[in-house]
Parts: C-alpha cells; sequence; structure tokens
C-alpha cells in the first residue's frame, strides 16, 4: 500500500517538484493550489485540488477527503508567497498581513487539519518549508522574514506537541531558488536599489559558499527524505538548502 502526501502551493515551483520527487518514489501525491490553470497541468494520476489555504473551510474540506481515502503519511506545508520588497516603513499594512496569512496561517491550517489524521494513524512527517530569510533576515523583506520566522517557531512547537503520537516535523530553509517567484524578487529588488536585474542575482549567488542559487528539485529531495523511514530519528530540525549562505546581504 503506497503511502500518502499533501502538498499545499504543489502545482508549480517547488510544491511541483516536491510532488513530482514523491511520485517518483512511490508516493500518492496529493495538492492543493489557488491557481486553476496550474492545478490542470499536474500529471492526471495526482489528486489536485483548488483551495487557498487561508480559507479555513477550504482547507477542512481538502483534508476532510484525505480521511476519506485512508489517511495521510506526510505533509508538506510549503504555500508561501514573497510579499512586498520595500523599506519596512515603506511597507503597507495590508500588504504586511497577506504574506504572513499565507506563509505562516497557511501553515497552521495545514497543520491544524494533518494533525487528527496523523494521530489516529500513529505516525506521521510534517515538513514545513521556510527560508533562509527565516534564519538570518533579509534587508527589504520585512514581512516575508517575520513569517519564515514565525514558521520555524511553529515548527518546533509541533514537533515537542506531536511527538509522543510517532508525528515527526521539521523544516527546510532554501535559499534563492530558480523560478518565477525569485524572478519577481530580483526585479523589485533592482527598481529599489537602482541596479541591474544580473548584479542583484549575482549577489545572491555570491552570498553562498557553492556560488549558486537552488534548483526547486534540491529542496524536493530533501523533502522526501525528511518524510522517509531513514528520517525516523530526525524531527524538530532546521535544515539549509542553500549553498551555504555565507552573507545573506552581499552587495554587489
Amino acid at each position: 500500500m503506497s503511502r500518502r502526501v499533501l502538498i499545499t502551493a504543489g502545482a508549480s515551483g517547488v510544491g511541483r517538484a516536491m510532488g513530482a520527487a514523491f511520485d517518483t518514489a512511490g508516493w500518492e501525491v496529493w495538492v492543493t493550489d489557488v491557481d486553476r490553470g496550474a492545478l490542470d497541468t499536474v500529471p492526471s494520476h495526482w489528486a489536485a485540488h483548488e483551495a487557498d489555504v487561508t480559507d479555513e473551510a477550504a482547507m477542512a474540506a481538502v483534508f476532510h477527503g484525505v480521511r476519506a481515502a485512508g489517511g495521510l503519511d506526510a505533509l508538506c506545508a510549503n504555500a508561501g508567497i514573497a510579499g512586498p520588497t520595500a523599506a519596512v516603513e515603506d511597507v503597507g499594512i495590508e500588504a504586511w498581513r497577506a504574506c504572513l496569512s499565507v506563509n505562516l496561517e497557511g501553515a497552521f491550517l495545514a497543520t491544524k487539519y494533518a494533525a487528527p489524521l496523523m494521530k489516529s494513524a500513529g505516525h506521521g512527517a510534517i515538513t514545513f518549508t521556510s527560508s533562509t530569510a527565516g534564519q538570518y533576515g533579509y534587508p527589504n523583506r520585512a514581512p516575508y522574514a517575520a513569517a519564515k520566522w514565525g514558521v520555524i517557531g511553529l515548527m518546533k512547537t509541533v514537533a515537542m506537541e506531536l511527538g509522543g503520537h510517532g508525528i515527526r516535523a521539521n523544516a527546510i530553509c532554501p535559499g534563492a531558488v530558480e523560478g518565477p517567484r525569485m524572478e519577481g524578487v530580483l526585479q523589485r529588488e533592482a527598481e529599489a536599489k537602482g541596479m541591474t536585474r544580473d548584479a542583484v542575482y549575482a549577489g545572491y549567488a555570491s552570498g553562498t559558499a557553492l556560488g549558486r542559487f537552488v534548483e526547486a528539485g534540491e529542496v524536493a529531495d530533501l523533502a522526501v527524505f525528511l518524510a522517509s523511514d531513514a528520517a525516523r530519528m530526525i524531527s524538530g530540525q532546521v535544515i539549509s538548502v542553500d549553498g551555504f549562505t555565507i552573507n545573506p546581504d552581499p552587495k554587489p
């Protein structure tokens, strides 16, 4: 009998890569996303559900379906948005709230509804997508950094609460990941600093020991490992996939 994983924001980017990696490893893949068009492109054998992670009723309905299908072995609380790129005094309160809502409240709601399913099974693995911004902070990204620090606090607490039920929780902290979301950040940061996009890109890359951006599949590989039996004694951990950030605010 195959194991079942649910990945929020699983129709594109890192979430899509996670789905592909779990699929390759033989897992039954469920994904949620707000992008109907992206959901329509996922493999037909995945269970794809249009749902906003900030909508509690929608998330409850998805997890009701998971329960009916036989339960849940792993959750990847992956949904997130980049939020504004601006000095803290220029961040509007609505942009701040939206960023925390998706990144932090979305992770909370997914965990809230996954926990009872995993408790009843006596096992489970919850993997949160945080960020190196949740370890170091990032200038001009106050809402995102605050949310991702919060995700780590949530993960640590969940690991403590649920460990006695055989449930593990960990957080992955990707660095700058190649893809459309980071491309938007690069463009906005370039405009804010009066620099070219390529100069900002080079600055992010040079801030790591390995000197490059992260590929989505490299994050996905760790997610599969953390959900596997090989990681059965790994819980409460914050693990970076970033090429070793040596300067979180490089100046190109």
